[in-house]
Parts: C-alpha cells; structure tokens; sequence
C-alpha cells in the first residue's frame, strides 16, 4: 500500500515537472515569435527605407536626363554624369593646306601651311584641345572624359596637303583629326592622299571617315546609286583600312530626307554638313554643324569666328 502510494506520487511529480517544463517553452516561443516579428518589422522598415531611397534615387536619374539625336529628352545611362549633355564643341572644316594655285575655281579653300600652323596655335593658346568625332560621341552617351575646350578638326576629300602640311602641325600639338575620304576622283597625281599617307594618318590616330567614292551630288541619284556612295563606299573602307567608318560627310553639304535615310541604313552613327554653329548633345547627329575655315583667316580671326557660332547657333536642319 506504502508502495503504490509512493508511486503515485511520483507519477504527479513528473507531471509537474512536465507542466511546467512545457509551459516554459511555449514561453520562450511565444518571446522568439515576438522577437522574430520585432525584428522583421524594424527590418522591412529599414528595407523599405532603402528601396525608397533606391526608390528615389532611380527617380533623381531619369529626371536628370539628356538630350537625344533626335531631340528628345531620355534617361541619363548609368555612370553618365549630367554635364555630358552640356558639352558642345565647334568643328572645323578644312580641304586643301596650301596656297590656292592660279586660276583655281575655289581659292577659298586653300589654307596655306604657315596660316594653318598660326591657327592652330592660336586655338592651343586659347585652351582648346582637338579630339575626334568619335570622342566627342562617346562623351555625350557615355560619359567618357573629354580635354577642356574640345574642338574637332575635320578635313575634306583627302588631298595630300593634308598628310604633308597638317598632320606634322597637329602631331607637334599631340592631336587627332578627321579625314573625310573619297575613294576615287583625288589620285595622288591631282593632290590626292596616296594608300601610304592615308595608312599614315591612321597610325597617327586620325578617324577615318568618309564623303562617298567620288563627292557626288547625292540629292541627283537614284537609290541604287545613293546606296553605292554611301553604303558600299563604307565597306570598301572598312575592308581596305580596317577601320568602323562611322561618320559620313555630306559632299558640298547637300542632303535630303532620302540621303539622310541610306546614311542611317548604312549604319553611320551621324553625318557632317556645311551649315556653321557648334555640335552638341542636342544636335541631330545626321546634321552636325561644321564651320568652314577660309584662306586668309588669322588666328584671331578663327577665334572670332569660334565664339560668334557658339552665340549664333546653327538654324534648324533642312532637308533641301
């Protein structure tokens, strides 16, 4: 009887024991609950903080946005800085760097060397630097850095002054030029660049572009035709020189919405006309400006003429 009474009474105190053992760990579940949701409420709020932020901060960047080639207003690509699409640059024309010979049609256009030397100098000293159309693209859509005051220097046809009388000027300076070719009509004989000079050009880090094969009047030409001087000239280019060839050049600065459109299809990345002003990320890259650099122009007067297209921006494109 002592027996099966003492053995009920440790049947009651396990129970006990068991009671309260349980009762603690519900306990201490229901505080781990508790704890766990504490900290995931101060974490989705610190989160939610964050994206917020995030939230905002992708907002901040589509507001500072840049303008497109086609006018337009877009989002800043990752990494671009804002000023990118503040950056503008003039860009200068020039065809043959040398005196213009009796009785040629176009004397204007004839730089000689020593004039072209005191040019240059003369926009070194005011603190432009030249760079290439390319440079000055990957600039405005991605940022990459660019010299103060960036100017670009293109030069027309491919005539062999060009090799002989500029390039030693431009190299002194440590700057890079854009050679705007025709592929036929300039032989080396009539002044024209030879293969040598204009594989020479290319190792002295000059852009090789082009004008089409032999600076025809493109607004005249059937689409057949129209896509032989501007495709098929870029292949050519591309396959001879190794080079991208992403730039074309409007010969004697004539184009319609039809040459616009072979431009784009070939895959050019813009074109260069005549009409003066300065080239920015606003521009529509199928109508740069360009200002043509005369014989007869002094250094200063270069200047003058920089500063006067910067406050006299070049007119809305017309496709006539």
């Amino acid at each position: 009887m002592a027996r099966r009474q003492r053995r009920r009474h440790a049947q009651r105190r396990r129970r006990r024991i068991l009671a309260v053992g349980g009762l603690a760990l519900v306990i201490a579940v229901v505080i781990a609950i508790m704890a766990i949701a504490g900290g995931s409420k101060g974490g989705s709020s610190a989160h939610g903080s964050t994206a917020r932020a995030h939230r905002r901060g992708g907002s901040s960047r589509t507001r500072g946005s840049h303008a497109r080639h086609d006018g337009s207003e877009s989002a800043l690509p990752p990494g671009v800085p804002a000023a990118a699409r503040d950056v503008s640059a003039p860009v200068l024309m020039y065809h043959v760097i040398n005196p213009p010979p009796a009785g040629a049609p176009f004397p204007g256009l004839y730089v000689p060397a020593p004039e072209f030397s005191e040019q240059m100098q003369a926009l070194a000293k005011a603190g432009f630097h030249a760079v290439t159309l390319q440079q000055l693209w990957r600039h405005w859509q991605q940022g990459t850095p660019l010299p103060a005051r960036p100017v670009v220097i293109t030069f027309d046809n491919g005539y062999q002054s060009q090799y002989s009388n500029a390039l030693p000027v431009l190299s002194k300076l440590g700057w890079k030029a854009v050679e705007n070719m025709q592929l036929t009509g300039l032989p080396p004989s009539q002044g024209g660049l030879s293969q040598e000079q204009i594989r020479g050009l290319i190792s002295a880090g000059w852009e090789l572009d082009t004008q089409g094969f032999s600076h025809a009047e493109l607004i005249a030409l059937t689409p057949s035709q129209l896509h032989y001087q501007v495709a098929i000239s870029r292949r050519t280019i591309q396959r001879r020189y190794h080079v991208p060839v992403r730039w074309f050049c409007y010969p004697s600065g004539h184009y319609d919405a039809a040459v616009i459109a072979a431009v784009r299809q070939a895959g050019y990345l813009g074109s260069t006309t005549v009409v003066p002003g300065w080239a920015g990320p606003s521009s529509d890259p199928y109508t740069l400006p360009r200002l043509r650099v005369l014989g007869g122009t002094s250094g200063a007067a270069l200047l003058a003429l920089i500063e006067d297209a910067e406050h006299d921006p070049a007119p809305p494109a017309s496709y006539t």
